[in-house]
């Protein structure tokens, strides 16, 4: 009984933190993400124009570093909870090994107490030559080698639970050191969400104080969104058209839009790096509360010289140009994608496109204060989706 309560101890010893490990292991893959957002968001300020001046961009960047600086902290304090649990994990097994050793070391000093078994294991020749005959002399025999691994088994039990006790100690240690540097990270970016929020209230504070000239810019750009959403509906209105005159998809573009819809919220971003910088749909404007947008797609912010690519394969079916930038629509079966704002292109067409393809750089703005921006759309047939649905996340 005692050897199976010992193998089980073991082996809920050795298995019981592989959650919680794996736990503190995905919450550090996650926070390496994070920071790598962040590495990106702080290159795209570093492209700012270099002065003290409050712009859109520099306002937009720093909301997105609050929100991920935010969702660091986050996945920080769901660590150091998941460390404070293999704590309390460690603590109690360490006890109970510690429990265990003393019975195990007091069963062992009882063996070696028992008068008779010291007697055996000082005199064990006397105690078999001195069998009255040889039934007898083989049954001490058979007694002294149970008598002698009994001994070793009850060494061995001792000798590993106070490997597993050290591995505890280890691993409390370590536990504890792990948490102190955590929290100094926590502390950390604590101090920078609270630096840039502070800056954050005084931008806005300028933004606010020029929203005149904000407002003019801001009709401005309103009305090339709506001259290039017009120009891209009337393409894809007349390539509909004339699709349904052909009789509709062809069986390779049945299957292609087939395997568009199978990847519905895995496709790859349009972006190498970055973030989605203007959401799908209506929400208010940052600086203007009375302002709504209506983004029939979605934006995404880059770093200079940041290229678009092909969120699936398909075949290009427009390139065209409007204002100072270019755009593509790619078909994939009854759907097409939409990559507008680049300032050079890679492909024309009639050319197929394989996923994550390169199809042309993303334009810097010099007069958005270099923004480097992407708008991306899905459409399925004429009607506009919702792409942040589409995409990973």
């Amino acid at each position: 009984m005692r050897r199976i309560l010992l193998i089980l101890l073991t082996t809920i010893l050795s298995c019981g933190m592989v959650p919680a490990a794996d736990t503190v292991k995905s919450l550090k893959k996650k926070q390496a993400e994070l920071q790598k957002q962040m590495n990106t968001t702080n290159k795209m300020i570093q492209q700012t124009k270099q002065d003290q001046k409050a712009t859109m961009n520099k306002l937009s960047l720093l909301n997105q570093n609050i929100k991920t600086q935010k969702q660091l902290i986050t996945a920080i304090g769901q660590e150091i909870d998941a460390l404070d649990q293999q704590i309390a994990t460690n603590t109690k097994k360490r006890g109970e090994l510690q429990k265990e050793l003393a019975r195990l070391k007091a069963d062992y000093a009882q063996l070696i107490r028992e008068s008779h078994y010291a007697q055996l294991q000082q005199q064990p020749l006397l105690y078999i030559i001195s069998s009255e005959n040889f039934q007898q002399l083989l049954k001490r025999v058979q007694f002294l080698e149970r008598f002698a691994e009994t001994k070793s088994e009850q060494a061995r039990r001792i000798q590993q639970t106070s490997a597993k006790l050290n591995e505890k100690n280890n691993e409390l240690r370590t536990n504890l050191s792990d948490k102190q540097t955590t929290m100094r990270a926590q502390q950390r970016e604590q101090d920078n969400l609270a630096r840039d929020e502070r800056r954050q209230q005084a931008m806005l504070t300028q933004l606010k104080q020029k929203e005149k000239d904000l407002g003019a810019k801001l009709q401005k750009q309103q009305k090339q969104a709506s001259q290039l959403n017009q120009k891209i509906n009337d393409l894809i209105r007349k390539q509909a058209e004339q699709q349904a005159k052909k009789g509709g998809i062809t069986r390779e573009q049945q299957l292609v839009q087939g395997d568009f819809e199978k990847n519905k919220g895995r496709l790859p971003w349009p972006i190498e790096k970055g973030h989605i910088s203007g959401q799908f749909g209506k929400h208010k404007h940052p600086v203007h509360d009375r302002v709504i947008v209506d983004n029939k797609g979605i934006y995404l912010q880059t770093t200079q010289g940041g290229d678009a690519r092909a969120v699936y394969k398909g075949e290009v079916t427009s390139c065209f140009m409007l204002g100072q930038t270019y755009a593509v629509i790619i078909q994939h079966g009854n759907y097409r994608t939409v990559y507008a704002g680049l300032s050079k292109l890679y492909v024309k067409s009639g050319d197929k496109v394989e996923t994550k393809q390169k199809i042309g750089r993303i334009y810097t703005d010099p007069e958005q204060d270099n923004k480097t921006e992407l708008y991306f759309q899905i459409y399925k047939g004429r009607d506009i989706l919702n792409p942040s649905v589409w995409i990973s996340h």
